[in-house]
């Protein structure tokens, strides 16, 4: 049977201009940047995110955050920037670090800190998140004690503890800047360690700031000194920006504020290498190939053909088709004797051979015609083709004695 219909219909034709080319090319496109864009937020998602979260890290604006003084120190030509994997760790900048609670582990940060110029924020408000600001926080206390003085636990001990400050100054080294001189937040939040030297106390001696004997590593007590709640009072933002002036070393020439030991840090996925060096200029290769491909499908061959039929129409399709079968069922080597009785009936007629005659005598009269090779011979030859180049062949040399008998 065909497989195509005798006929078509204005239905057919309308069906294959249901969309057209401009539809569709805007389709292809629409759907493939919607990929592309879809592949690239699942791989730079981690490190878009804002960080409001209501944290104590540089990237918050709560109350509890450091987003007013990296502002405030970028705004008064400190260089700050945040820092969000552990290889760049290894600067010879200052590097503050927050963490939201003193139970972060910290030590590969203070490993690769070794020698460096660090400042340690200790945690000290206990909050929540505000429902009706987002990135806001609601304060609800203080942390307990042991919270942040397990920052450093076991290889340091601190002592935690808070008091009544009354507001009264605190105390800084002589040869520390004034600024440091402020008036203490309320309620204080003090330490106490032998490993510590005190930079920073209050008037009973208390440390606020202070250094870990033997290295660059320093800890600010209080973080109301920093956060954007304790900066809203002018002279304790000057006292933020003087604890970065003093704890940096000769050779910082900028601020780095840490957000990885805050959950905040840049992922290394799989997906996300596709999108870098060195593995970029393989998916950009990949991208073009891909598009290369897409233009071929849609050009290479013009318009659509149709199906041919199945099973062909007229004489030739019927020999075809019938050549075919015979082919298909090997038996081509078989048609070498039909095709000789073919042309021996072919010369009775055409050289009036009697009807009387049998077909060996008829090939025996034919065989006294004027030419180099005899009839018999060929019938022979005909009948022994097993192969198809065989018959071939002798059908090849019987048309051949036919023409040149009837010219």
């Amino acid at each position: 049977m065909s497989e195509i219909a005798i006929g078509r219909g204005g239905g057919a034709k309308s069906a294959d201009h249901l969309f057209s080319p401009l539809t569709i090319a805007l389709m292809l496109v629409i759907g493939l940047l919607g990929f592309a864009g879809s592949m690239l937020l699942g791989a730079y998602a981690p490190d878009l995110r804002s960080g409001h979260n209501g944290g104590t890290h540089a990237l918050s604006n709560a109350a509890t955050g450091l987003a007013g003084i990296v502002e405030l120190a970028r705004a008064t030509g400190r260089n700050p920037r945040i820092i969000r994997t552990d290889a760049e760790w290894d600067t010879d900048d200052l590097v503050v670090a927050a963490p939201d609670h003193g139970f972060v582990d910290l030590s590969k940060f203070m490993e690769a800190r070794r020698g460096r110029a660090t400042l340690l924020v200790l945690p000290k408000w206990a909050t929540t998140a505000d429902e009706d600001h987002q990135g806001w926080v609601n304060v609800s206390g203080l942390l307990p004690d042991m919270d942040p003085a397990y920052i450093l636990a076991p290889a340091t001990e601190i002592v935690v503890a808070r008091h009544r400050s009354g507001g009264r100054p605190l105390h800084a080294l002589r040869w520390a800047p004034p600024a440091l001189n402020v008036a203490a937040p309320r309620p204080l939040q003090v330490m106490a360690s032998k490993a510590l030297t005190p930079i920073v106390t209050d008037d009973a001696g208390r440390i606020v700031l202070g250094q870990i004997d033997g290295s660059s590593t320093y800890i600010l007590a209080d973080p109301d000194l920093l956060n954007n709640y304790g900066i809203r009072d002018l002279n304790r933002a000057r006292a933020g920006l003087a604890v970065f002036d003093f704890v940096r070393d000769n050779g910082s020439k900028g601020i780095a504020f840490d957000v990885s030991l805050n959950g905040l840090g840049r992922s290394r996925g799989p997906l996300k290498l596709a999108f870098e060096p060195p593995f970029l200029p393989m998916t950009l290769a990949v991208a073009v190939a891909l598009a290369l491909v897409g233009w071929q499908a849609l050009v290479r061959f013009g318009s659509a053909r149709p199906p041919e039929r199945a099973i062909a129409l007229g004489k030739t399709a019927l020999i075809d088709n019938s050549a075919m079968i015979v082919r298909k069922a090997g038996r081509e080597g078989g048609l070498g004797p039909r095709y000789a009785a073919l042309i021996r009936e072919r010369a009775r007629v055409a050289f009036g051979v009697p009807a009387r005659l049998t077909d060996e005598e008829a090939d025996r009269h034919l065989d006294r015609l004027q030419g180099s090779t005899r009839f018999t011979t060929l019938v022979e030859e005909a009948e022994q083709a097993r192969h198809s180049a065989d018959m071939l062949a002798s059908a090849r040399a019987l048309h051949q004695w036919q023409q040149e008998k009837t010219r």
